[in-house]
């Protein structure tokens, strides 16, 4: 992490600082999900509040069960870590959900035309009841970055963590490198000493439910975009 931060005081994109290394972040009182993110499980245990935004509504236990793979012992397979469930592709569902007292907002969500620019200056405003801390690990046009910048310099965000950007690499004049209380890792977060065997379990496990003939897991709709 030293090296990380380091990195954003060069302004320089080093690509293999965390791999094959775990960083737990404790001492929020509330984590949210924008997916149903393996994290959850660790705030959880923590003693932290977790509920879940999603583009579609789940109000039934099997609508909020994970179907996808996940490392063992890790996730959420039945849906029960969040306390509270939101959902909508429109900025009233979206304000209403993060208008819920936050601390921490983790976002992981597919970059489509619906989500481009989701969280800019009107939602860092509703965020800043309580100064909540941002974090993006999806896709950096998620997020309108000179928002979020602003949002950092007037003090609405306690601060920001982005693994993301737009463009990557982010140029080193970008105005964003002089953002306060900001953390830039060069997208990264997905990349682990484990990737490799991950993605080939993944890939067996859909042999075998082929084989059987039973549905595939983590398949993308093409017409939704992810």
């Amino acid at each position: 992490m030293l090296k990380i931060l380091r990195a954003k005081g060069l302004v320089f994109w080093d690509m293999g600082v965390l791999a094959g290394k775990v960083s737990f972040l404790c001492g929020f009182f509330l984590l949210l999900l924008i997916s149903q993110f393996p994290a959850g499980r660790l705030f959880k245990a923590l003693g932290s509040d977790v509920i879940a935004y999603t583009a579609h509504p789940k109000n039934t236990p099997a609508e909020r069960a994970d179907h996808g793979w996940t490392v063992p012992g890790t996730g959420d397979l039945d849906g029960s870590i969040p306390s509270a469930w939101f959902s909508g592709l429109d900025k009233a569902s979206l304000h209403k959900f993060l208008s819920q007292d936050l601390d921490v907002l983790v976002i992981s969500v597919p970059l489509t035309k619906d989500t481009f620019h989701f969280i800019g200056a009107e939602e860092f405003a509703v965020l800043s009841k309580r100064k909540a801390f941002v974090t993006n690990i999806s896709r950096g046009d998620i997020i309108n970055q000179p928002a979020l910048k602003a949002a950092l310099e007037s003090g609405q965000l306690r601060g920001a963590a982005i693994d993301v950007t737009t463009p990557e690499p982010l140029p080193a004049d970008d105005p964003l490198w002089d953002a306060p209380n900001l953390t830039i890792t060069p997208h990264i977060s997905g990349e682990g000493s484990a990737y490799a065997e991950r993605a080939l379990a993944i890939f067996e496990t859909n042999l075998a439910h082929r084989d059987k003939g039973e549905r595939l897991i983590n398949v993308i709709d093409r017409r939704q975009g992810y």
